[in-house]
């Protein structure tokens, strides 16, 4: 599997990372079996959080076992500061570890939240400084994150973004503008660049999910081998993370495998397409995220 350099952390990451919302349910046997592949398929790197179901817990005496062979990025969603330092030493427990290699503010979706966030950041630098891991990025779900996190990275020296992309969502024109701000920014930083959602389809709706995934995911070879296309294929953009369904992992790391840019007429392409359908925004998360 290729990899590539995560801005200014220097690792080399694999560019699919294994997400950890694959084992919100998983049992431990399936957790082991899972990482286990992936960490043979090539896969270097693992995105995870305490907000993951059992994921923690599942997961957690595999990622331990194999730590020399995983950049571990945690995530916690707290604000205030001895509530990130708590979090930080249970997910170390959990997960076997002394340290992690990235520490992110989770689910920073737009300004509002990020103002929410501000003790809890400076807080995570000053871990940063202290050792208790080497980097620290912020994360979101929804329309405003790519706002909300190129504003963190003129407040703070941070060290990695991760957003959601995907055809349909990148086929509106005021977001695609914010995630091209955003990604000239990261490139004039150094900032990684992780994305969420790459195998996004639209909102499950009325119907009734069939996948562990809150939006309905792609499920065909050919369709998960787009998004992923897709999203590995804009500059700038280093690494995508898998969606959280067990039965998808297989798809989704032949894909990435197998990835071969798309050129840029070809992104416009399936820009135009994903209009043409006019398939339904998986955002607001609010609206969409009932399952």
């Amino acid at each position: 599997m290729q990899t590539r350099r995560l801005g200014r952390t220097e690792h080399h990451s694999s560019v699919a990372i294994l997400g950890g919302a694959t084992f919100w349910d998983s049992t431990a046997e399936q957790a082991d079996a899972a990482v286990r592949t992936a960490v043979a398929r090539g896969v270097n790197h693992i995105d995870i959080a305490p907000s993951y179901g059992l994921a923690e817990t599942v997961a957690g005496p595999t990622i331990g076992a194999l730590r020399s062979q995983l950049f571990i990025g945690e995530k916690t969603g707290r604000s205030n500061p001895d509530g990130v330092r708590s979090q930080l030493e249970t997910s170390l427990t959990k997960l076997n570890c002394d340290s992690f290699d990235l520490y992110q503010s989770h689910g920073v979706t737009g300004l509002d939240v990020l103002d929410s966030r501000v003790a809890a950041i400076e807080t995570m630098l000053s871990m940063r400084d202290e050792g208790l891991f080497r980097f620290v990025g912020i994360t979101g779900h929804d329309l405003g994150a790519p706002v909300a996190h190129l504003e963190a990275l003129r407040r703070w020296d941070l060290d990695t973004v991760m957003f959601p992309l995907y055809p349909r969502v990148y086929a509106d024109p005021v977001y695609q503008d914010n995630v091209l701000a955003l990604l000239a920014e990261c490139a004039a930083r150094d900032v990684g660049v992780m994305v969420i959602k790459a195998a996004a389809k639209q909102p499950w709706g009325e119907q009734k999910p069939t996948h562990g995934t809150w939006y309905e995911p792609q499920t065909t070879p050919e369709g998960i081998r787009h998004g992923i296309r897709f999203a590995l294929s804009h500059p700038g953009v280093h690494a995508f993370c898998s969606p959280g369904d067990l039965s998808l992992l297989p798809l989704v790391l032949d894909a990435a495998e197998s990835f071969v840019p798309y050129t840029d007429a070809e992104r416009a392409e399936a820009v135009a397409t994903a209009l043409a359908d006019n398939d339904p925004l998986i955002f607001p998360l609010a609206e969409n995220a009932q399952h």
